[in-house]
């Protein structure tokens, strides 16, 4: 049985959370392959959710976090219910309230950034298949100290996600083997992995490829799908018509100057991304799938705009904070879980290593223990 939440130090999770993310931004989907049907994938601009007056009266009622402050509380008191008293506490503690439970023997997948890794760790730790957790790529070697094989696997935007999902799923979907490039005479380089590993020749480059999409093909057996956003900063490689998991290569540039483009983006873009995610689990994964989506907290490493880093990393996370809410609210089988806030709404010291942008150890173990609380039965 789990415990309730409680702010005890993880390093290993605290690990998995410092990600490295050695070629700054990421992205990446394949437009031209696929055939999701078109209304599937297009955004209303509808409200997304409407209610009767008695009916927000009795969420207002029911809900004990709906208010921000009252004048006579006292914003130290550690058991407060209003915002402004939980605020003032180092760990930031959401109300949840899951839409769906997910059972010990279910299979899960984690696709995204720092948070999948994380979680994997966490329901491996609590006796919880989880198949993202390939043991084939924790026994590759990194290139850096500090990293790990899993590393390779992370997806740090919508448009890689669909693409990986779809080279995996769609029988029709064939990967564009052109887009992957050489860097020397004897290297070549993947741009829809996370470069953590050593760059070998081509038939181990592709090797690495055929395991990554055959680890993939594992979450049309999951019941639990857990989907963490990161990036909306992307690259597009035009010669192959595909957009990227990262930002290509450095020297890239200089051999290819005319490869790659850079786009920012827009919220109809990845919400398309996501239903066209959907319509891929309805049609190839487990009849019964359950998606959690959650939105990494770690900030973008450089932005390639011309806005203050500060300012791009806002911009990006909220739209995908927004896509993320809208994506929920469509869909009965898909949840939002507040890591993103829990990390954002905490004290700055309790949360942040000095870069202030991977997560320490105790805050990471919190935000799983919330999650394990609310959603595994």
């Amino acid at each position: 049985m789990l415990s309730s939440p409680t702010h005890k130090d993880s390093p290993d999770l605290g690990r998995f959370m410092q990600t490295i993310d050695p070629t700054i931004s990421g992205p990446g989907v394949d437009e031209s392959i696929g055939s999701i049907p078109q209304n599937a994938c297009q955004y209303s601009g509808k409200s997304a959710q409407m209610a009767t007056a008695a009916e927000v009266m009795k969420n207002y009622r029911e809900n004990p976090a709906a208010v921000w402050y009252k004048h006579s509380a006292d914003p130290d008191d550690s058991n407060g219910k209003y915002a402004f008293q939980r605020l003032h506490r180092s760990l930031f503690t959401p109300h949840v309230i899951p839409k769906f439970k997910l059972r010990r023997n279910d299979a899960f997948y984690a696709i995204g950034s720092c948070f999948a890794r994380g979680l994997e760790n966490s329901l491996q730790s609590n006796g919880i298949a989880v198949e993202s957790a390939a043991p084939e790529f924790s026994k590759l070697q990194p290139a850096k100290e500090g990293a790990t094989g899993l590393g390779f696997t992370n997806k740090y935007n919508t448009y890689s996600m669909l693409n990986e999902l779809r080279w995996a799923l769609d029988p029709d979907a064939a990967f564009p083997q052109e887009s992957i490039v050489r860097l020397t005479a004897t290297t070549w380089y993947d741009p829809h992995t996370n470069p953590t590993l050593s760059f070998v020749d081509l038939d181990e480059t592709l090797e690495r490829r055929a395991l990554m999409q055959a680890v993939t093909k594992r979450i049309r057996s999951c019941r639990a799908v857990v989907v963490t956003l990161g990036l909306a900063e992307v690259w597009r490689d035009v010669r192959a018509d595909v957009y990227l998991n990262c930002t290509p290569i450095p020297s890239l540039f200089k051999s290819e100057p005319d490869r790659y483009e850079f786009h920012l983006t827009t919220f109809a873009k990845n919400w398309a991304n996501l239903e066209a995610i959907y319509e891929l689990l309805a049609r190839y994964g487990h009849p019964d799938f359950h998606i959690v989506v959650t939105v990494s907290p770690v900030p973008l490493m450089n932005t390639f705009s011309t806005m203050d880093i500060v300012v791009a990393n806002t911009w990006a996370k909220s739209l995908l904070r927004a896509v993320a809410q809208e994506w929920a609210t469509a869909h009965s089988n898909v949840d939002y879980f507040p890591s993103y806030e829990m990390v954002e709404k905490s004290d700055r010291a309790a949360v942040w290593e000095s870069d202030l942008r991977h997560v320490r150890g105790p805050a990471v173990q919190h935000i799983m223990e919330l999650f394990l609380w609310n959603y595994i039965e």
